[in-house]
């Protein structure tokens, strides 16, 4: 029920009623005045929390920020690179969220806490000196009025005249100040309905701003999320499938340490006790030695291993001799002496057990007999890369796609053992393996013949892709950039003795083939990069390190099925000049990549980046024809020497690449002209072609066209555009810059971020 009205009129009477009403509406007042006085109190605590609560966040923020991940091994994959900044993407959330947070805060003193403070002190401050004014002049004019009223009437009446009209002076004045009261008391409690509530309707609203930047926030995070949701995924899946192999590892390590030694530039290294000679005796002191047999070399490091730190300076001898300490000689048992050719005396050493000490003097080439402790580990399997090999693998593959290419789990799932042992004695059977219309029956399952397949690759003397270049193709899937890896990769494959290429194209256009099928079969390319790299691109030595780069080997094998046209169908670039990479390296240095808030993603297993480079080729291959048409006739007239026939990519890279040699053997290698060894890829003493195109410095012409932006971009650097999505630019054209697109928007030409536009 609400408040009475209070009427003016009833001022005059000051009834009991009237009194009533007016007390009513002085205790609503005053417990407005306790509410608003509280409700300032607890805003302030409010503020205060919040500012407690954005230091700490700020303070963790900042601690994610400051911590950097390192992982194992000297290079990263995309989604371990992804996961190592996604700290300080977090952080950057944060404190986004923070500063947004603070101008609440600011601006919740000034739209809360100012208002409500000034309206409990001019307004409801005023109505309580009213009331203070109005109690007063009650007192006085009730004073007055009984001084009044007792005067007696006896008095003169000029005594009495004076005195009516001293009371009716103070009524009157008790009047107006009861009127007075009366309005200030109905104002503010009027006033109260909007300028107390305005006040929290702002903070409401502040608040409501600064959840909707969070709001806004999420939105803008959600592409890294989800991109580094997938990293997360993909690194766990690689953890769960290393883990088994390192602890395998282990196991063998255990059962058989000597057998699972890492490949050393020594000849032999371990612990020794050396012994030194002291004013009052001798003393032992644990070294960390090595051995190079070649150079003769024995270098000593004093180190406690108990304390973790080197007990001294390095020191390094050359050997004269070795010779086995008698047991009878010395109390030590397991020691041997060396004589150095710069130093004088005896070294005597102490090695950890007898077979210990035999393997140091065998090394050392010292009396002890020697031994061979070097086993073979390499398999000697009966697989081999000739016409068996072939027709294996080729009726293996033709059953696949003809039978089983839908199949889930396609090369995942395993067959039995027995069966896949006993399929492959069947095919590698000499008599059946040569008849190349022979095909594998029905009857054998197709997880059978997959098995077969990848056993068989597995008993190859060594792995498909060699063991000496198993090292450049890890590294080349490190390099930063994608194009980089591919045409290292490219050129590591022409490389490859003839028939592991050849077989190896086999295989990777039937891998394609069941790529394409991922949606019923569930092999994308990662999926069969994780199968097939360990396979193809096995260690020699089975180490931890050679487990911690299994994650790139199966991005080898993904860059091979992604780009298996242009790799195995195509001649390798000529490698770039030093100036040029020099220039290259710097162009990346300056240019910083797009950041994954403002970057749209690439998720995983996608046709885009091969339909991407299809255009790009179509561009390209557009732009030359009137080049190639111009100059191919007189570039191949030019030459004195007979010259095979070029197909149109050969075409296509004489002109692309001016450096390459005009002139060609008279006499080709009987193997692939894709070979290595053809002399147009180092003869640095063949002439350059005179066309304008031989120029290193001067770009390919290529049509320019328009294209429209599919997403909003920020330029990081001067040299790059700024758009939003829709934008239309002109003039676009191949950059420099890999990844990188050259257009005009708005008079001024810069770089355009390939995957964000579309050609019109």
């Amino acid at each position: 029920m609400g408040l009475p009205a209070l009427e003016f009129s009833e001022c005059c009477l000051d009834s009991p009623q009237f009194r009533e009403r007016l007390r009513s509406h002085e205790a609503e007042l005053e417990k407005t005045n306790k509410f608003i006085k509280e409700l300032i109190k607890d805003g302030k605590s409010l503020v205060a929390a919040l500012k407690n609560l954005s230091a700490a966040k700020r303070k963790f923020s900042d601690s994610l920020n400051e911590f950097k991940f390192r992982c194992i091994g000297d290079a990263e994959t995309d989604y371990e690179i992804c996961i190592a900044k996604s700290l300080q993407e977090f952080a950057t959330v944060l404190r986004n969220l923070e500063d947004e947070r603070m101008r609440m805060i600011e601006n919740a003193s000034e739209v809360l806490i100012t208002p409500l403070e000034k309206f409990r002190k001019e307004q409801i401050g005023a109505a309580k000196d009213a009331k203070k004014k109005y109690d007063k002049e009650t007192e006085k004019y009730c004073g007055v009025l009984e001084k009044h009223l007792n005067l007696s009437s006896k008095k003169k009446e000029s005594q009495l005249q004076e005195a009516d009209s001293q009371v009716d002076l103070v009524r009157q004045h008790f009047y107006e100040v009861s009127l007075e009261y009366v309005f200030k008391v109905q104002e503010v409690q009027e006033r109260k309905m909007f300028e107390f509530v305005e006040p929290l309707l702002a903070f409401l609203q502040g608040l409501f701003t600064f959840y909707h930047h969070g709001y806004e926030l999420a939105k803008d995070f959600s592409n890294f999320k989800t991109e580094l949701t997938i990293s997360i995924q993909n690194t766990r899946d690689r953890f769960e499938g290393t883990r088994s192999e390192v602890e395998s590892l282990m196991k063998k390590m255990k059962e058989n340490p000597h057998e699972h030694k890492n490949i050393s530039p020594y000849t032999m290294e371990g612990y020794l006790y050396v012994q030194e000679k002291r004013h009052f005796g001798t003393s032992w002191v644990k070294h960390y030695c090595t051995y190079q047999r070649e150079s003769k070399r024995i270098t000593m490091v004093p180190f406690d291993q108990k304390s973790g730190g080197k007990g001294g300076e390095d020191e390094a001898v050359i050997l004269k001799s070795c010779t086995r300490r008698k047991t009878d000689s010395i109390e030590k048992r397991f020691c041997f002496d060396v004589e150095a050719v710069d130093r004088p005396g005896v070294i005597t050493m102490q090695a950890l057990s007898e077979e210990d000490r035999r393997l140091w003097m065998e090394a050392m080439d010292g009396r002890e007999p020697v031994y061979n402790s070097n086993k073979d580990n390499q398999s000697e399997g009966t697989a081999q890369l000739d016409n068996i090999g072939f027709s294996i693998i080729k009726k293996c593959i033709h059953a696949v796609e003809t039978r089983g290419i839908n199949e889930q789990g396609l090369y995942r799932v395993v067959g039995v053992n027995s069966r896949v042992q006993k399929l492959l004695s069947i095919l590698m059977d000499p008599k059946t393996a040569t008849e190349t219309e022979t095909e594998i029956c029905a009857e054998w399952e197709i997880k059978t013949i997959t098995s077969a397949l990848k056993t068989y690759l597995r008993m190859l003397p060594g792995p498909l892709m060699m063991y000496q270049f198993q090292r450049s193709f890890i590294k080349a899937a490190k390099l930063e950039n994608q194009e980089s890896r591919v045409s290292e990769i490219h050129s590591l494959v022409h490389r490859l003795p003839e028939k592991n290429r050849q077989m190896l194209h086999l295989l990777m256009n039937h891998l394609a083939k069941v790529a394409n099928n991922h949606k019923q079969n569930l092999m994308t390319v990662a999926n069969l990069g994780v199968v097939f790299g360990p396979t193809l691109l096995r260690p020699q030595e089975e180490t931890v390190a050679a487990i911690m780069d299994i994650k790139f080997q199966n991005i080898v094998i993904e860059i091979l099925i992604e780009n298996h046209e242009k790799i195995f169908n195509t001649v390798p670039e000529t490698p770039p000049s030093n100036s040029q990479l020099l220039l290259s390296r710097k162009k990346s240095t300056d240019s910083k990549p797009p950041s994954c808030s403002e970057r749209p993603l690439t998720l995983f297993h996608t046709a885009q980046p091969n339909e991407k480079q299809e255009n790009r080729n179509s561009i390209i291959n557009s732009s030359l024809e009137s080049v190639i048409s111009s100059n191919v006739n007189s570039f191949l007239n030019s030459s004195s020497a007979p010259q095979p026939s070029l197909n149109s990519s050969d075409l296509e890279l004489e002109v692309i690449k001016p450096n390459r040699p005009n002139s060609l053997p008279q006499n080709p290698s009987p193997t692939s002209p894709l070979s290595p060894s053809w002399p147009m890829f180092s003869a640095p003493s063949s002439p350059m072609p005179t066309s304008s195109t031989s120029s290193d410095s001067s770009p390919i012409s290529s049509p320019l066209r328009k294209a429209r932006a599919l997403y909003a971009c920020k330029a990081e650097h001067d040299s790059e555009l700024s758009f939003t999505a829709g934008t239309v630019f002109d003039n676009v054209h191949p950059s420099q810059e890999p990844g990188w697109l050259e257009g005009t928007l708005n008079g001024k030409t810069g770089l355009i971020p390939e995957n964000y536009v579309e050609f019109l």
